[in-house]
């Protein structure tokens, strides 16, 4: 046996033709990866809008030109550009601009409330903002007390043409009143900078692999809101290294045919970042946005008119779509790839998506701290394992105990992740980086999870959620799992509550599907399939449970 093998007992388990390192620096920046696809695809479509595409050649000149602005107000390399949009192609257009201009981009949740927002701005120093002004009004709320300067001003139709972009920007205000009032009289419009930018010209920056690329906050569920540092080598290692990994299903597409992705995960959020925007500009794909996963009629109705072969999601959207009346609108016989990420994918969930698409879901692992893919199933792979995979190339993965051993195999331990695409740390937080980072160079996940002795890795869970229920260990997931498969739950969720007995006792919250399930039921079903100190002590029926932009449950808001 090689050393390699030793040392990463998964390799054996990969998808033939996966290799177990690539060439993570074959782009000096992000910026060479861009601007090679620019060149290399300029014919080709790079996105697709509401009925409208836009090609790379587009996306090359705008980003050029906006580009050239941003430089014209005065930033110098490594400032910070916030970005707070949907899924509107004015953000790959940005996002390549405050790239190729030598800034740093500050991804910024649309839905933040004025407190999160200035949090986020006054942290990272962003000097500029770029945001769609169906949020200005919450940007007005706290810009004196942040460091911005400048502002400019999106809109839904800026790039859908003149006739059509009016027609959507007049239904958002006035028809859908999707746009508070707002009074930011220095705010400059997207179209008039565009148009600014394209009389002057870019002064190219050297963009090297360890300059910053991307601040990229972590949702804050413990403590505050931290900036993990993604370095550009971090993101072009993570988009070359999910390239390699989907290859065995991808290379199925025909041959002529552009390589499409569906892109209902919020751009802001790393998952899409990487996955759907660093990935499709790399192979030269067309990648179809959504501006609102939520509403789930509209995602039907745009991929009813669409073919394509790629759909990264969270579980609560495979599961929205899959039991959604106009599911069978949709053509689905040429999706390749279902990559499950941001949360646990339940099997129940999964066995649905493969009964109705013929396409399994390739559940996938990875953090904000990672940019963000660690680890995946092969998507080789036809039934679902239950587990976050194998680690990607160039990727290496341990369990460790709270001393920092690795525990042996079997055993559950925090995950610990190495590779190129781990963060260079929390922005100017060296006290928390160093929780997190080994001596060795590992990032400490926050994550219990154990491999087996294919090399797949299971989670049973996040250290925090945890329940204590009389010493015993309940994990919130596997309790999931269990009553997601109870006939008649649509979704659940677990949490942990104070309990004088216990310590601790298990609350189950069921968004139901079938009216008929009653407590009782669900008790009995529990009984059968959980010992004791498991089962719901308290059982909650809701009409829906609090969740993130990206789909994730909020358990904290259970608790109560």
């Amino acid at each position: 046996m090689t050393d390699s093998t030793i040392d990463r007992p998964w390799l054996g388990s990969y998808s033939p033709g996966v290799p177990a390192d690539i060439d993570v620096a074959q782009y000096p920046s992000l910026v060479h990866l861009l601007e090679d696809s620019f060149q290399k695809f300029a014919p080709r479509a790079a996105y697709s809008f509401m009925g409208k595409e836009i090609g790379y050649a587009q996306v090359d000149s705008m980003s050029k030109a906006f580009a050239a602005y941003l430089q014209g107000l005065g930033l110098v390399k490594g400032d910070r550009v916030a970005v707070m949009m949907p899924n509107v192609p004015q953000y790959p257009v940005v996002v390549a601009a405050i790239l190729r201009a030598g800034f740093v981009v500050v991804n910024v949740n649309p839905l933040y409330t004025d407190r999160e927002l200035e949090h986020q701005l006054k942290d990272s120093g962003s000097l500029a903002i770029v945001i769609i002004e169906n949020f200005a009004a919450t940007l007005e709320k706290c810009l004196a007390k942040t460091p911005v300067k400048h502002v400019v001003l999106a809109a839904m139709g800026d790039l859908l043409g003149l006739i059509k972009g009016a027609l959507v920007n007049y239904v958002v205000r006035n028809v859908k009143k999707m746009v508070p009032t707002f009074n930011l009289p220095q705010a400059v419009r997207f179209n008039d900078a565009l148009a600014k930018g394209s009389r002057g010209s870019l002064k190219r920056p050297e963009i090297g692999p360890d300059d910053v690329a991307v601040l990229q906050y972590t949702g804050g569920t413990t403590g505050v809101s931290k900036g993990a540092v993604l370095l550009h080598r971090n993101v072009v290692a993570n988009a070359l290294q999910s390239e390699a990994w989907n290859a065995p299903a991808m290379n199925k597409v025909p041959a002529g045919e552009q390589s499409t992705s569906v892109c209902a995960l919020p751009l802001y959020h790393i998952f899409a970042f990487t996955v759907n925007m660093m990935l499709g500009m790399r192979t030269g794909g067309k990648v179809i946005l959504i501006p609102n996963p939520r509403d789930l009629p509209a995602v039907l109705k745009e991929l009813s008119k669409q073919r394509f072969h790629s759909f990264p999601a969270v579980n609560t959207l495979f599961n929205g779509l899959a039991n959604h009346p106009d599911f069978g609108t949709v053509d689905w016989s040429h999706l390749k790839v279902s990559v499950g990420g941001g949360t646990a994918v339940q099997g129940a969930v999964a066995k649905i998506w493969l009964e109705k698409t013929g396409c399994p879901i390739c559940e996938g692992y990875g953090l904000s701290e990672t940019s963000p893919s660690a680890s995946c199933n092969p998507v080789t792979n036809k039934e679902f394992t239950g587990t976050i995979g194998l680690p990607l190339p160039n990727t290496y993965l341990k369990c460790l105990d709270d001393d920092g051993n690795e525990v042996p195999m079997g055993q559950a331990g925090e995950i610990a992740i190495k590779g190129p695409q781990v963060m260079a740390g929390y922005w100017q937080r060296p006290d928390e980086t160093a929780k997190v980072m080994t001596s060795d160079g590992y990032f400490k996940s926050g994550d219990i999870g154990i491999m087996d002795e294919r090399g797949y890795f299971k989670i049973v869970d996040r250290k925090k959620d945890m329940v204590l229920v009389s010493g015993f260990n309940v994990y919130p997931n596997e309790v999931e799992e269990v009553v997601a498969e109870m006939p008649g739950v649509m979704e659940c969720a677990v949490v942990g509550v104070p309990d004088e007995k216990s310590g601790e006792a298990v609350k189950l919250v069921i968004v139901k599907k079938d009216p008929s399930l009653t407590e009782a039921k669900v008790r009995e079903f529990c009984k059968a399939k959980l010992t004791g100190y498991k089962q719901p002590k308290v059982i909650e029926f809701r009409t829906d449970l609090p969740k993130t932009p990206v789909g994730k449950i909020l358990r904290r808001e259970l608790r109560g």
